[in-house]
This record gives structure tokens, sequence and C-alpha cells, in this order.
């Protein structure tokens, strides 16, 4: 199986099962990504990989003109009920026309697709020149709630499924601000900005669990490969390596980070 089939497997039918567990994480960046990409009342702006349509709807919210694309049917069904414009469409492949927007914004897209460059070239080719595209992935290292899974991973002796696709070396890229900001001049973008952003995710400890149980992720691939005992054991170092994140009140309080870079269209 192809990494973007890959990808489209693992999301699919899931889009409640996201927005219960793993969109608040998603989320943490969007005012920055929005503000990098110049999005204000009146701007054309399209949103790709808009899952629960977080992103999108606080575009909205600044008076902007959006639509929202995702890859997934059941997230442009779940998007649907709170945005104006929502299609089924997939990077590097978008159905518009260049110059079409006046802005791009792509929220934890890119590290989702099997050529980045691609995915990175057909957001400018779909924002006339001048305007501004704006992404975001995860960095590596992996800041501490990412690494959390890693931990528990080891904690419990599982073992990677040694058939997981992964991005071909040849067109993946170092995940950090200078990393994905080469990308974006390497795909035609001028006055190219990086920042890596830090903030602490407070979520409960169930939706820190359920969605990688549900198989959402490379975490929940990894999850999803795991026998019953396996999974027992996961479920206990899971237990035993979160209690010092949690506060009073019961939930996680974690702290991760976002590389957010964005690019001007030449």
């Amino acid at each position: 199986m192809s990494f973007d089939a890959h990808e489209r497997a693992q999301w699919a039918g899931r889009a409640e099962v996201y927005r219960d567990t793993l969109a608040a994480l998603c989320a943490g960046p969007a005012v920055a990504l929005l503000d990098a990409a110049g999005v204000a009342s009146g701007v054309a702006v399209l949103d790709v990989g808009t899952g629960s349509g977080t992103v999108a709807s606080l575009a909205v919210s600044r008076g902007a003109v959006v639509v929202a694309v995702d890859a997934e049917p059941s997230m442009v069904a779940l998007a649907a009920g709170r945005l104006p414009d929502v299609r089924l469409a997939s990077l590097p492949g978008l159905p518009f026309e260049a110059d079409r927007f006046d802005a791009a914004v792509a929220n934890f897209v890119v590290n989702h697709v099997g050529d980045p460059l691609a995915a990175v070239a057909e957001l400018g080719r779909v924002v006339r020149p001048g305007g501004r595209v704006a992404v975001t992935i995860w960095p590596h290292p992996q800041p501490v709630a990412q690494r959390l899974w890693a931990d528990i991973f080891a904690a419990a002796s599982v073992v990677r499924p040694p058939d997981l696709p992964r991005v071909d070396a040849a067109a993946d890229f170092p995940r950090s601000v200078e990393g994905l900001s080469s990308m974006l001049r390497r795909g035609g973008f001028a006055d190219v900005e990086g920042t890596e952003i830090s903030w602490i995710h407070t979520t409960d400890p169930e939706a820190w669990w359920n969605g990688p149980a549900a198989g959402i992720g490379a975490t929940g691939a990894v999850l999803a490969a795991q026998d019953a005992s396996t999974r027992a054991r996961v479920r206990s170092e899971f237990d035993r390596l979160t209690a010092p994140f949690t506060e009073a009140d019961g939930r996680l309080a974690l702290p991760t980070a976002a590389v957010l870079v964005s690019g001007r269209v030449a």
C-alpha cells in the first residue's frame, strides 16, 4: 500500500472520533496559522485538510471568505455542519484554477502526504501572486506529548509493524523550522518565515487514549497492529506514564509544539 493510500485508510470513517479526541490538540496553532497567512475580513482563503473544521471556522469568524476541503468524506460531512463551503479534495491535485485564493492554510497536512514538495507547490498554485500560504507540521525530535507515546510503546515492548508505509526518503524533509522552510523555498515561495510554537495541551486521559485506540495517526497504526495482550500492556503503561502529567482535576497537561512556516507566492 502506498503512503497516501495508507493515510486515507487510517482516517476513513473516523471524523467523529477525531473531533472528540485529537482535534483539540491540532487546534493549538490555529490562530497563529491564520495570522501568518494574513487571513482577515474579506480575504478569500482555502483551508486544506480541514478535518472537523476548526481552522476554517476561526477564519469565518474573522470575516474571511472560506472554502474548506478534506480528503476524507466523513470529515467533509462533519465540517459541513459548521462551514458554508466544504468540498472533497486532496493534495497535490486541488480542483481549483490557478490564483483562485488570496491565501491558503494547511494545518498538520503536509505530514500526511507522500509528496510534500508537490503539496506545498500546489498550495502556491491556487493562491494569487502576493498572497500567503501557511502550513504546520509536528516537529522532530518530538515534543513531550508525542514522545510520551513512544515511551509507552517502549515500556510495553511494542514492536512497530515492518510494513507500515513511510514517505520515500527522496521526498522526505527534516521536520524542523529550517526543513519546512527549505521545502517552501523549493516550492517557489518568497519571504519564507518560520517558527516553532509551544503550548500545554490539556485533555482528558481517555481522549488521549481513544484516538490512537481507534487507529488514528501513526500511533494508532502501531497500536492497531498489536494483539490483545500487548494492547493490555500498552494501556497499563499508558496509565503509569501519563500519571505524572495529571492535574488536580484529573486532566492531563502535556507540553507540545508545532512548526509553523509561511511564504509569499511569487
